[in-house]
């Protein structure tokens, strides 16, 4: 295919959404422990199960250097808990106030059940509980937590909708080792906010969807 030339298209997949909408899947996954390209409440994500070689095929498809670890998407606090996953005092209380939603909490634990290619230099797993209502029930009857990270290509924005995924990613999808959950194009949502929790005083790893304001006003003094 020289560059002047389309890139091949997939014929969709009908595809249902937690909501009730119809959506549209591009792609086959048609491999054990494919990947999958989704939106969420900010940013369409690539991911898959959170095993081993799962973990490693998605960095290859990302492009990912080893030193940045993806996050993991839950159904809810006690799919987190049940990975091991330990929130302290400020963690528990952020939590509370912004879970589902954007914010990204970096936790101790999960030795044995998570991919040590998940562990920040930290020590922690990164981890959120989604609001956007579709991935929510995907993870939740998946029945375990889905790796998660932006769905672009190294240098590039996030991709507003799954034509643009299936356009950058075209060779994944056509092999069969990339489904994209359409779920129509995104705005321009900032990403989650990030807070490290692996210590019993919390910092701030990265600003986004949710302000420090809102973080001190709800959780006080357990708010970095």
């Amino acid at each position: 295919m020289t560059c002047g030339e389309p890139a091949p298209t997939v014929p969709p997949v009908p595809h249902r959404s937690g909501g009730g909408g119809r959506r549209r899947a591009r792609g086959g996954a048609s491999r054990p422990g494919g990947l999958i390209a989704y939106p969420t409440e900010t940013v369409y994500g690539l991911g898959s199960r959170a095993r081993e070689a799962e973990v490693q095929a998605l960095a290859r498809l990302k492009g990912r250097r080893p030193d940045k670890p993806f996050l993991l998407l839950v159904a809810d606090r006690e799919m987190a808990e049940a990975q091991g996953l330990a929130f302290n005092e400020a963690a528990s209380a952020m939590a509370r106030a912004f879970w589902p939603g954007p914010l990204t909490l970096v936790l101790p634990g999960g030795s044995g059940r998570l991919p040590d290619a998940l562990r920040g230099p930290e020590g922690g797993i990164a981890v959120r509980w989604t609001s956007h209502r579709g991935m929510a029930r995907l993870v939740g009857a998946l029945g375990e937590p889905v790796t998660s990270t932006s769905a672009n290509l190294p240098g590039s924005t996030p991709a507003p909708g799954a034509e643009a995924i299936a356009r950058d990613f075209a060779p994944a999808v056509e092999a069969g080792t990339l489904l994209v959950l359409d779920g129509g194009v995104l705005g321009n949502s900032p990403p989650s906010t990030v807070v490290d929790c692996t210590r019993p005083t919390p910092r701030l790893v990265r600003l986004g969807a949710i302000t420090l304001s809102e973080l001190r006003r709800a959780a006080g003094r357990l708010a970095p």
